[in-house]
């Protein structure tokens, strides 16, 4: 498996999904039913082949992640070669970047010498999906872009 296998709610979700891989492999409901009863480890590579299928659809189309911690904000642009980010640091300890006033404070205090501002590149060492699935194994998310955009908008002018 080269990622991780879908959770039960996420399996629940992809329903209809998965009900048309299985029939691309000529698997009915009949004969899925038989494998987990029958041959449960090649249901499991079932679930294993059907959840790498649609992590690396999800993380080829991934362009932005952030990764929130008290004191950091990590902002993440991944491109087709490397990775460009924005680290922001409160240097303020009762600053709380997970919390709506915290980033209130950050945003007043932006250009004061309580926050410190890191733009980094980074060439992918392997695989460009690998690269991402590892932020979000570190706790990344997803993300719009939005707060990536403004900050680097701000951050240019």
């Amino acid at each position: 498996m080269k990622y991780k296998r879908l959770t039960k709610e996420q399996f629940e979700a992809l329903h209809q999904e998965f009900s048309t891989f299985l029939a691309t492999q000529s698997i009915d409901k009949k004969e899925w039913d038989t494998l987990k009863a029958e041959k449960p480890e090649v249901a499991e590579q079932e679930l294993d082949v059907f959840s790498d299928l649609i992590w690396e659809g999800v993380l080829t189309k991934a362009n932005y992640l952030e990764h929130f911690s008290k004191s950091h904000i990590f902002l993440f642009h991944c491109q087709e070669t490397h990775i460009q980010s924005i680290v922001l640091k409160a240097l303020e300890p009762q600053v709380d970047l997970m919390q709506k006033e915290g980033l209130q404070w950050l945003s007043e205090n932006m250009f004061t010498d309580t926050v410190e501002i890191h733009l980094g590149k980074k060439e992918y060492q392997g695989e460009r999906n690998t690269a991402i699935f590892d932020l979000i194994k570190e706790g990344a998310i997803l993300s719009d872009g939005q707060l990536y955009l403004q900050i680097n908008g701000i951050i240019q002018s």
